[in-house]
């Protein structure tokens, strides 16, 4: 399965933030919108960076209630890896996994057009799976 049909069925909205807002306002929006990651982008809506849960959980074991008040440009990963529409859920899942992270922009041509979570992966997975087990099941018993 390709990332556009897994994209297809969550939607393709992505909820973002610039590099100045607070780590406290990135922490208040991923709680309001329930999602476990932001793409950082700035004024020309490009992306400069991705920003998760455990980047605001690391500000505030380093640095306390202080590290509140920073900007998320401070704490976000800079380095964002980014998904292709025609990549494959399984392609995906072993570079997350490898990685070590569990949120990935989608872009096409330099533009974001979505966002895929491992959980959104794992869901498309289990879906496939049984779909196929399904399929065998209604071949066994019509033979």
């Amino acid at each position: 399965m390709f990332i556009s049909e897994v994209l297809k069925a969550k939607g393709d909205l992505v909820f973002t933030a610039a590099p100045t807002e607070t780590v406290g306002a990135v922490a208040a929006m991923l709680f309001a919108r329930r999602v476990g990651a932001l793409v950082v982008v700035d004024g020309d809506r490009e992306v400069v960076g991705i920003v998760a849960e455990r980047d605001v959980v690391r500000v505030v074991a380093e640095e306390g209630g202080t590290g509140l008040t920073r900007p998320v440009s401070h704490c976000m990963t800079r380095d964002v890896i980014f998904a292709g529409l025609h990549e494959t859920v399984d392609t995906l899942l072993e570079r997350m996994t490898d990685r070590r992270f569990r949120h990935l922009p989608v872009c096409e041509d330099g533009r974001l057009v979505g966002i895929v979570s491992i959980g959104d992966l794992v869901k498309s997975k289990i879906a496939e799976t049984v779909a196929e087990a399904e399929g065998l099941r209604a071949y066994i018993h019509a033979a």
